[in-house]
């Protein structure tokens, strides 16, 4: 089969090249997946470059989800049978054109979904509801501000708290970004180049939730942005992760400060949120309610001008590879 390796294991996005490797085999327990799309995600940068190393017993290949049929099932599989169409969530492997993953860790792709639009749906689903809802507790009627609200994690967030019953309050960066986020259904939608964010999240009535995937520039505004017993969530700190805190203010506001990854989550945990992801938020991805936007499609073999493209941050939603 074809795969994407990074030449000496990491390195620019140069360093993706085309190989050939002998075809997976399907243990008991699992499937094999025939790809025909892949998302790409900020995690395939960083493992790209040497800092975000698959977990032990994952694939070295990137590739954190993916869309396509079953085309081999494993002993003691019943759900799935060869040809079934769905999409999945990977500890790595994705970058290439078959993949065997954990039947648990699959998903159904609704009528009306195509491949592309299926393979960005794993990671960013799987990342906001464990993240938003199961860490941060947001509930209907109460409020979520996103930091990096166009990115595949913010134009998901921005669905699926809507299709929850939330407010949305979303940042980032630029005219057209800030009127993606808006047309995506956010409540309130702030241009971080221009705009006061302090000022303007307080004239909205401030966070119950936030969803930060900036780190030590947003620390402050976040402290100020939150109501009493609200929840901070990290999941990235794209502009560093030392943070000086004025614990005084977490314990008056009673604040709650969490975080996590999902890669290395055990085949337990994810096949729990698989579930979890399938109850709650499935039936708003069959509605249509949830549909995260596709910047653009690149070929397999152009894995690096797709890498280049996500770190030149002027999209909104996410990059796919297809086969």
């Amino acid at each position: 089969m074809r795969v994407i390796e990074i030449e000496g294991g990491s390195g620019p996005a140069e360093a993706l090249r085309p190989a050939d490797r002998p075809d997976p085999v399907a243990r008991a327990g699992e499937v094999m997946i025939r790809v025909h799309a892949a998302g790409i995600n900020r995690p395939d940068l960083l493992q790209r470059n040497g800092v975000y190393p698959p977990p032990p017993g994952a694939s070295d290949i990137m590739g954190l989800e993916v869309a396509g049929e079953v085309e081999t099932v494993g002993e003691g599989v019943t759900r799935w049978a060869v040809g079934d169409r769905v999409c999945a969530l990977l500890g790595g492997g994705g970058y290439a054109d078959r993949v065997v993953v954990d039947a648990r860790h699959l998903l159904p792709i609704p009528d009306g979904l195509d491949y592309v639009q299926a393979a960005v749906l794993p990671e960013t689903v799987f990342t906001v509801f464990a993240n938003v809802f199961e860490a941060g507790g947001l509930k209907a009627g109460q409020t979520l501000l996103i930091h990096g609200a166009t990115s595949g994690i913010g134009v998901t967030a921005i669905q699926m708290a809507k299709a929850a019953g939330a407010t949305v309050i979303a940042t980032s960066r630029g005219a057209d970004k800030t009127a993606a986020a808006r047309a995506l259904g956010a409540d309130v939608s702030l241009d971080a180049k221009t705009d006061d964010l302090a000022a303007a999240i307080a004239e909205a009535g401030g966070a119950d939730v936030v969803l930060d995937m900036v780190g030590r520039d947003y620390a402050e505004l976040n402290l100020k942005a939150l109501k009493a017993g609200g929840r901070w969530v990290v999941i990235a700190s794209l502009s560093g992760a030392k943070v000086e805190i004025d614990l005084m203010r977490v314990m008056l506001k009673r604040l709650v400060l969490t975080g996590s990854t999902l890669r290395s989550r055990s085949a337990d945990e994810k096949a729990r949120l698989t579930a979890a992801v399938e109850a709650t938020v499935w039936p708003w991805v069959i509605s249509g309610a949830v549909r995260p936007p596709v910047q653009a499609t690149f070929p397999l073999e152009r894995a690096a001008d797709a890498h280049r493209a996500l770190e030149a941050g002027d999209h909104v939603g996410k990059f796919v590879l297809t086969a």
